[in-house]
């Protein structure tokens, strides 16, 4: 503290009012920060309430003093508390600082709140508790970076930064500048501190991206996206299932990302294509290098199984470490891809082993069927490679064609329930592999969901339901609005159009029964045949019209007929597509690459993954969405 004569209010500033000496004094809430470095840009950012209330009980038991770890973010983050570092526990991410935060100043770039270091605070901590306690106010202290901190009074406390005089050597703090406002508590700051998650985990699911290191239009990595998607789910878990919450049947679904793109991308291929790629359009060559080569990358046999590998023994590691943190975890485990993701889930989840019980219940005859016609291709094979004489070893031990792709996948360590994919271009890399139609008896060998979600502008995504029903043209299940209607654009269009129907149908009649009396003939004989024809119609069947009305289009019925779609989901249906917004329906072509990029703070997207996830669970929602299967 430096003890100078107090100096005056910032000019402009109104004369503040003398406190009354003798003051009570209370002390300070604490509240747990941590810093979100982007892009060279510090930001604040405090912790839930939950966490902030741990982490201040730990530091109030002196546990500070060794390497206490709090886990925070539901789990997701470790906080050491003698080191001040949050750590990312089940993905790589820079440590980032953390800090027990009192007092605040507001920035210069974007006015948000900066807490002050933890020895300064106590600092002013200090001088405010002598100054309410005595009454003596306008105290000056300068901060370990010569900046001017005046308490004038308990609703007037200013920031400035030094301004340096023309000699630098003999430079002193001033209150010279633009003052910054200083405040004490948390409680008085603008900021949002959320409550904190459920610790209850009913469920869990991996989420794998598709190509590139980005998942979203801001070019965001896959754990900042999957952030959201739980976001939106914790918010749809309080809107939709808020009856299970209060009886404390429901509690959260945790969703965890698996990144393969940096292994794949550390394995030296970068380097070979640097060779390779031309100096010109530089940051575009790069781009479809780091992204778009993915795919060509997936149909290599050398690499596809780098991809597959790491997929599988990634989604285990984080099983396996999930369950070491969560013990008393007792719910199931589901998947979702997104783009590529899905189809690479989609051949591991194809090439798992069933367990011999579920086998035997599978159809008895097309499996045999199918083995013999493996076991001949595999005898074929053998023929061609001129190693015959293990024909009979292979035929010992059922070791048809399919057999042998599975070998080469990994397995996983537990049995997925359901698989969600979305803008999902499975249906097309079938069809490219020669698959024209799927079994409809054929169902995933562990999984007992499948649910396609796609955006109707999604230029990736494709359908699996004509795969299985070819000879049938229906519509996809058009996915509910998550406020229980459609968008208000959709419902103006089917409107109009059943206006329209309903006007040509009225206008159809009405010409009908004009034209039938004018030629009618005005015989008396003739008008008692009619008359007498009358009755004998009402006792049979219903007269029908000469012309038949048209029927409204199937996007105006309202009741869906049921389709028998195979086995794939259970008997449900498969292909779900998201209703899009008022203003996509413009230029479908404008917004076909945010359609692809959409799903991830999408609402009615994750309702879907809620309700099919805890309807396994035997949880429904409060109120059932119209239109819902």
């Amino acid at each position: 503290m430096s003890a100078q004569e107090p100096p005056r209010p910032p000019p402009g500033a109104a004369e503040p009012p003398e406190p009354e000496p003798g003051g009570r004094y209370e002390a300070v809430l604490p509240h747990w920060f941590w810093c979100k470095v982007t892009d060279t840009r510090e930001r604040w950012v405090p912790f839930s309430a939950q966490d902030s209330q741990r982490l201040e009980e730990a530091h109030g038991a002196g546990k500070e003093q060794g390497d206490v770890v709090v886990p925070t973010s539901g789990g997701r983050y470790d906080v050491h508390l003698r080191t001040r570092q949050r750590v990312a526990v089940y993905w790589e991410e820079e440590v980032s600082e953390v800090r027990r935060c009192t007092w605040f100043y507001k920035g210069d770039k974007d006015n948000k709140f900066i807490p002050y270091s933890e020895s300064f605070s106590e600092e002013l901590e200090e001088a405010y508790m002598i100054a309410v306690t005595l009454g003596e106010w306008k105290k000056k202290l300068e901060s370990p970076n010569r900046e001017v901190i005046i308490l004038h009074n308990p609703k007037l406390m200013v920031h400035y930064h030094p301004v340096a005089s023309s000699d630098d050597w003999v430079s002193t703090p001033t209150e010279q500048g633009r003052p910054r406002t200083v405040k004490r508590g948390v409680e008085n700051i603008a900021v949002d501190i959320p409550s904190g998650e459920p610790l209850q985990i009913d469920h869990l699911v991996f989420v794998v991206h598709g190509i590139g290191p980005a998942c979203d239009i801001r070019f965001r990595s896959i754990v900042q996206c999957v952030n959201d998607f739980r976001n939106v789910s914790l918010s749809m878990l309080q809107a939709h299932f808020r009856k299970a919450q209060e009886q404390q049947q429901v509690g959260r679904v945790e969703f965890l990302p698996v990144n393969w793109h940096s292994s794949l991308h550390s394995t030296g291929v970068d380097v070979d294509l640097e060779r390779i790629t031309l100096p010109s359009i530089n940051r575009l060559r790069h781009f479809i290098n780091d992204t778009i080569l993915d795919v060509f990358f997936y149909n290599s046999s050398t690499y596809c199984q780098t991809i597959v590998d790491t997929v599988a023994s990634e989604m285990n590691r984080l099983h396996q470490l999930f369950l070491q943190r969560n013990p008393q975890f007792k719910g199931g485990v589901s998947i979702a891809g997104h783009s590529l993701g899905s189809l690479i889930l989609f051949d591991l989840l194809t090439n798992q082993k069933a367990d011999p019980e579920e086998d035997e219940h599978c159809a008895q005859g097309s499996r045999t069927a199918s083995s013999t016609r493996g076991i001949e291709e595999v005898k074929e094979i053998l023929k061609k490679l001129e190693l015959s004489e293990y024909c009979d070893v292979f035929e010992k031990e059922k070791m048809d064609r399919q057999a042998l792709v599975s070998a080469n996948y990994p397995q996983l360590n537990y049995k997925p329930t359901i698989f969600f994919a979305f803008g999902s271009p499975i249906g097309m890399f079938l069809t490219v592999r020669g698959v024209k139609r799927i079994d409809p008896n054929y169902s995933l060998p562990t999984c007992k969901g499948f649910f396609n979600i796609y955006h109707p502008y999604d230029p990736v995504a494709y359908r699996i339901e004509p795969m299985i029903v070819p000879d049938l043209e229906f519509e996809p299940m058009l996915l509910p609005h998550h406020k229980g209607r459609k968008r208000m654009h959709l419902e103006l269009k089917e409107g109009l159009t059943r206006m329209s129907v309903d006007l040509k149908n009225n206008l159809l009649g009405s010409l009908r029964v004009a034209w039938q009396s004018f030629t009618r003939a005005p015989v008396p004989a003739l008008e008692a045949a009619s008359t007498e024809a009358e009755p004998e119609a009402e006792a049979g069947t219903e007269k029908q019209p000469d012309t038949k009305a048209e029927e409204p289009p199937a996007a105006v019925k309202e009741e869906t007929p049921l389709i028998n779609v195979g086995r794939l989901n259970g008997g449900n249906r498969i292909d779900y597509v998201l209703q899009e917004k008022p203003i996509e329906s413009f230029n479908e072509y404008l917004f076909a690459l945010q359609g692809h990029l959409c799903y991830w703070e999408s609402e009615d997207t994750v309702l879907l993954v809620l309700k099919e996830i805890y309807q396994t669970q035997g949880i429904t929602l409060d109120q059932p969405l119209p239109g819902s299967q």
